[in-house]
């Protein structure tokens, strides 16, 4: 087991690792549209911080030597299920065919207030 961490992503902020690789796999946590340049939540709406989000993630592919076509598992946490259509739209831009697997749900709160938090596991 490998633990995984880029200046690229936003540090973890608790007792976890950006993502850890094992066996061919790679577990991204969950990334937030922090900007690690800043620590600052981008600016915007749910637009903006799915593009931050999903940045951070394929910085944390890279670390591994992966891009996002690897992906092959997603986990969206929204915290309005009324921003899905909008967070899809710019999902789409981040993957191409095949898509990866995704589960999308709904949560009362995302760290730091976020609108939304989304979590990878790619193959080698």
């Amino acid at each position: 087991m490998k633990a995984l961490h880029t200046e690229k992503a936003p540090a973890a902020i608790g007792p976890y690792s950006q993502a850890i690789e094992v066996n061919g796999f790679v577990f991204a946590s969950g990334q937030i549209p922090l900007n690690p340049e800043t620590g600052e939540i981008v600016e915007g709406g749910i637009k903006e911080q799915t593009h931050q989000a999903l940045t951070n993630a394929s910085h944390i592919m890279q670390e591994a030597g992966l891009t996002l076509a690897n992906v092959v598992k997603t986990t969206v946490f929204l915290s309005d299920m009324a921003d899905f259509a909008a967070m899809n739209e710019v999902y789409a831009t981040f993957f191409s065919q095949p898509f990866p697997a995704r589960s999308a749900v709904a949560v009362k709160t995302l760290p730091k207030n976020v609108l939304v938090e989304v979590e990878c596991i790619a193959a080698k």
